[in-house]
Formats: C-alpha cells, sequence, structure tokens
C-alpha cells in the first residue's frame, strides 16, 4: 500500500487513529520518500486527502521534526490557503520546526501573524508558540518578542491566560517591564474571574 491508501480517509476512517498510526511508522522509519509524497498531496484534488496529509505531517513533526523541517516554505506557503483546515495545520507543522530552521520562519513570520486573523483559535496559539520560540534565539529575539507583544495587546481574553504563562520563560530583565505592563493593561477586561487571577498570578510572579 502507497502512503495515499493509508490515510484514514483512503481506509474510510473518521477517527485519527489511523493517520496518527502512519505519521508514528514514519517517523519511526526516518521515511522521507512519504513525507515527500504527503507534501506533494497537501495540492490533491480531494481536500479529505489534503487535510489527512497535513494532519500526519505534523503529526510527525511532533515525533521527529527534523524530517519535515525542509518543507517549511511549502507550510509557509498553504497559510494563504482559502482552506481553514490546511491553515491552522500548516501552522502546527511551523510550530514543531520551527527550532529546526528558525531562518525559514524568521521569513515568514509576516504570514504567519497575518494568520491569526483567520479566525481560527488554533492557527493563533500556534503562532504565539512560535514567536515564543523565535524569542529564545538571540539572532530574532526583539523582532519576535515585538510581535509577541501585539499579540498578548489584541488576543481574545479567554486565550490571555495561556499565552501569558506560556511566554514567561522568555522573560527577562530587559522585557520584563514591556511584558507585565502589557498584561497589566488587560487584567480589567478579563471577564472570567479563573482567567484574570491566573494573568495576575503571572504579573505577580514576574514582579
Amino acid at each position: 500500500m502507497g502512503v495515499i491508501d493509508k490515510l484514514a480517509t483512503s481506509l474510510n476512517r473518521r477517527d485519527e487513529t489511523a493517520n496518527q498510526e502512519l505519521a508514528q511508522s514514519i517517523a519511526d522509519h526516518a521515511d522521507r520518500l512519504a513525507v515527500k509524497e504527503l507534501v506533494d498531496n497537501l495540492t490533491n484534488r480531494n481536500k479529505n486527502i489534503q487535510s489527512d496529509c497535513i494532519k500526519v505531517l505534523y503529526e510527525i513533526g511532533e515525533r521527529k521534526p527534523a524530517l519535515i523541517s525542509k518543507y517549511a516554505k511549502d507550510f509557509l506557503a498553504l497559510l494563504e490557503s482559502k482552506n481553514n483546515r490546511l491553515v491552522w495545520g500548516a501552522m502546527t507543522a511551523l510550530d514543531t520546526i520551527t527550532l529546526e530552521d528558525p531562518e525559514t520562519i524568521r521569513s515568514g513570520l509576516p504570514a504567519i501573524v497575518r494568520s491569526t486573523n483567520s479566525g481560527s483559535i488554533i492557527a493563533r496559539d500556534h503562532a504565539v508558540s512560535i514567536l515564543t520560540k523565535m524569542i529564545t534565539i538571540r539572532k530574532y529575539e526583539k523582532t519576535a518578542f515585538k510581535l509577541l507583544i501585539e499579540q498578548l495587546k489584541t488576543c481574545p481574553t479567554n486565550q490571555l491566560p495561556m499565552y501569558a504563562e506560556n511566554a514567561m520563560r522568555i522573560v527577562n530583565d530587559d522585557n520584563r517591564k514591556t511584558f507585565v505592563n502589557t498584561l497589566s493593561s488587560r487584567t480589567r477586561s478579563i471577564e472570567t474571574l479563573s482567567k484574570r487571577r491566573r494573568v495576575e498570578h503571572v504579573i505577580k510572579k514576574l514582579g
């Protein structure tokens, strides 16, 4: 059986187990030909196959990012797709390979940030994760931090606590004031008490 024949759609499966098992097998065997076939089929006329391919690819990325990192530009191109499933799937894949190919990710930051306006929470979640990882690389720290702050200023309040907590690790003496002030400016707008307290906890912990 070829790789496409093993996708959930080809097997008439509605669950994701087949795709996850396929990703595990490809990762275990470092099957680069299978990865290429999946990438080639991201433009398949069958949208279900497209969706399964991007699913398997980012599952591979979570297990062995080096296997899919050479296709960073292909994933960036998908951010312009009208198919929202491909957009957030590509963003998920990019998140897994950020530290494998930060230079390509840096060139794609404008597209990554634009995609946060697509309306997909998943796309925004992974975009913020990408920015947080990029800040850990000195070469890209200032650019990525500025973009992260913009996300913290504009993201839905429901997502703010998670973003704040996940980004705590990148706070240092140089950016602490800006980070804390940004969070403080939004606390009053957080209606859910538990979420507001999470943000306030981050602020307090950072001093």
